[in-house]
Formats: structure tokens, C-alpha cells, sequence
């Protein structure tokens, strides 16, 4: 550095910039598309094209399903239906009483054929399984292995019974266990109810231990829902299995069960219903609910009809830009003075 003028020493001053390249400046080999008319009326064109037909099949097949629903928390009781908070009391103390006859027979009528299997549901509304407390009330390491039986910390209220003895399985969850009970007949022929399988293998083999057997569940204090079988390990408990895998929404159905023969259409179904659960408290209400299945599962015309909105849309839209590009076209600019186009015309 010379100890002349400043001239010399600004000269001689390190530059701060970044050197070029093509990197820092952001002109890596890139996809790019020009969304001229043409092509976006043939994006338009193609998303109808794929939309449309997806959306029919799926409406199609929504349609296919048989499906009855039954709704008779309001009519299984000897009471009146009413807002009254009197007689609110009344359906509360009734199904609270456990001497009092809770057999409700219902009939219908299947309005066409049901092939096999058919679904078993038990359908809740206004019941909120995806509350935070009522979520967390339960001990997984417990539900897997014998030795973790004490593992109660997180299944308060209902941790641990009067004699400070864990129990099995614990929490809110496992104690608010569904217990209406369904019975199937036509013609006065029983209609068997296959309660196999309808739990997830991945819940049962996973989550619930073959050697974990319930105990103190349902005995003395507080009773919530059904009672559970003490020679029965929790991995073959599918009703248990079913109920705990907690529902996102405050409506949802719960595999009860499947039917394994197909039903006539016209055929007179009668059930015989044991209105135990206690939906009353908190105004919720209970539904019986049989359906086929089909290539989209259940009944659900929802996701047809929005395929079948988004490709109409887009079809709509199409033919409106069409409209627009031969009526009243505009010149497009030259495509060669877009930056990534053009060479950089300096360099750091």
C-alpha cells in the first residue's frame, strides 16, 4: 500500500461484492413456462377432461350404496319428545336408572337389495371425542403390556379405583365405551351380527396387548358405558378397539358389526335395541345406521360433487378465455427480452 495520495489506496481497496455467477444471480437452469392463452386454455381443458369423468364415477358409485339410517335416542324412551329442561331431567333419570326396562324395538323397511357384507354403524352427534382433556385420558404403554398396568398418570379422573388399584384399561376413553346393543331379525329369524374384524389389524396387533386383561373396569363409583369381559385380552376386545380410535368430528359412525348375507329389497327388518347410552346429558343423539360399500366406501356424494365443480369450472373458464382470445386477441411480447432469456450483461 503506498503512503502517497488517497488515490492509490482506494485503488488498492478490496471489493465487497460477491463474485459472479450463476448461482448467487439466480439463473440456474429453471423451468419456466410462458402461460400464454393457448396454453393455459388447454390446462383449463385438460383439468375438465380429468375432473369431470372422475367426479361421475364417484357420484355413480355414491349413489350405488344402500344405506338406512334410524334415529331413535328420541323415541326409545317412554317420554315425549320435548326442549323442556323438565323433561330433559326425566330422559336423563330414565336412562340413569338401571331398573328400568331399556328395550326399544325398531322396523324397517330395506328399499332395495343389500348385498353382502353389510355395514353395522352406531352413528353420535354433538359428542366431542376430539377434546383435548378427553384425548389425552388414556395410557397407551398400559393397553400393550401387563407390566405398565400402573401407568395411570395421564387417565385421571379415572385412573385408579377406591382401593388405590389401577384400572385396566384406564381413562376417559375406555370409560365412556359405547353399550347400546342391536339385534337383528326378519321374519323372526335371527340375523347373525359378525363382530370380527371390524377393528383396524394395525390397532389390534400394534396397540392392544394379547396379555393385558381388563380389570376394575366399570366396578363401583362412577359408571360410564359398557362393561368389559375380565377373561378377554384387550387385543381381542374390538368393540373397545373400535370406540378408542377417537373421531375428528363431533358427528361420526363406529363400526358395530357386519352382516354376511345379502337382503331382499322390501324385506322387513325388525331390531331390538338396548337404549343404554347416555346421549341425553349433553344433547346429543343416536343413530342406527346400515350401508353397503362400494369401489369409495360408503355413501358420500361430496367428493363427486366437487370433482365434478372443479372440472366445470374449469370448462366454464375455458371456453370464456377462448371466447376472449378469438373475439379480442391481444399481441404477446417477445418471449427473447425476458431476463432468463437473455445473457448477463455484466459481470462482479
Amino acid at each position: 500500500m503506498s503512503s502517497g495520495d488517497g488515490s492509490s489506496y482506494s485503488s488498492s481497496k478490496i471489493s465487497k461484492k460477491p463474485r459472479y455467477s450463476r448461482f448467487t444471480q439466480q439463473e440456474l437452469p429453471a423451468c419456466k413456462p410462458i402461460l400464454t392463452p393457448g396454453l393455459v386454455i388447454t390446462i383449463l381443458i385438460s383439468l375438465a377432461i380429468i375432473f369431470i369423468p372422475i367426479g361421475l364415477s364417484s357420484l355413480s358409485a355414491s349413489q350405488n350404496v344402500v344405506e338406512v339410517v334410524d334415529r331413535y335416542d328420541d323415541v326409545c324412551v317412554p317420554l315425549k319428545p320435548s326442549n323442556s329442561v323438565e323433561q330433559n331431567d326425566e330422559r336423563i333419570g330414565f336412562i340413569q336408572d338401571v331398573k328400568t326396562n331399556k328395550t326399544c324395538i325398531r322396523t324397517f323397511i330395506v328399499p332395495k337389495k343389500m348385498k353382502h357384507p353389510i355395514f353395522v354403524y352406531y352413528q353420535l352427534d354433538n359428542f366431542y371425542q376430539n377434546h383435548r382433556r378427553y384425548v389425552k385420558s388414556r395410557s397407551d404403554h398400559q393397553l400393550w403390556s401387563p407390566k405398565d398396568e400402573r401407568n395411570t398418570k395421564l387417565c385421571e379422573p379415572e385412573a385408579v379405583n377406591s382401593d388405590n388399584k389401577p384400572i385396566v384399561p384406564c381413562g376417559l376413553i375406555a370409560w365412556s365405551l359405547f353399550n347400546d346393543t342391536y339385534s337383528f331379525s326378519i321374519n323372526n329369524t335371527p340375523l347373525t351380527i359378525n363382530k370380527k374384524g371390524i377393528a383396524w389389524t394395525s390397532d389390534r396387533t400394534k396397540k392392544f396387548g394379547p396379555n393385558v386383561y381388563p380389570k376394575n373396569f366399570q366396578t363401583g363409583g362412577l359408571i360410564g358405558g359398557a362393561k368389559l369381559n375380565e377373561s378377554i385380552p384387550l387385543s381381542e376386545q374390538e368393540d373397545l378397539i373400535v370406540w378408542m380410535r377417537t373421531a375428528a368430528l363431533p358427528s361420526f359412525r363406529k363400526l358395530y358389526g357386519k352382516i354376511e348375507t345379502d337382503l331382499e329389497a322390501n324385506e322387513k327388518i325388525t331390531v331390538v335395541i338396548q337404549n343404554n347410552y347416555n346421549t341425553y346429558s349433553f344433547n346429543g343423539r343416536k343413530k342406527l345406521v346400515i350401508s353397503t360399500a362400494t369401489w369409495i366406501g360408503g355413501k358420500n356424494d361430496f367428493l363427486g360433487k366437487m370433482y365434478i365443480t372443479v372440472g366445470a369450472t374449469s370448462l366454464f373458464l375455458a371456453v370464456i378465455f377462448l371466447l376472449l382470445y378469438v373475439i379480442k386477441p391481444r399481441p404477446l411480447g417477445d418471449p427473447t427480452y425476458l431476463s432468463w432469456n437473455r445473457n448477463p450483461t455484466f459481470q462482479y
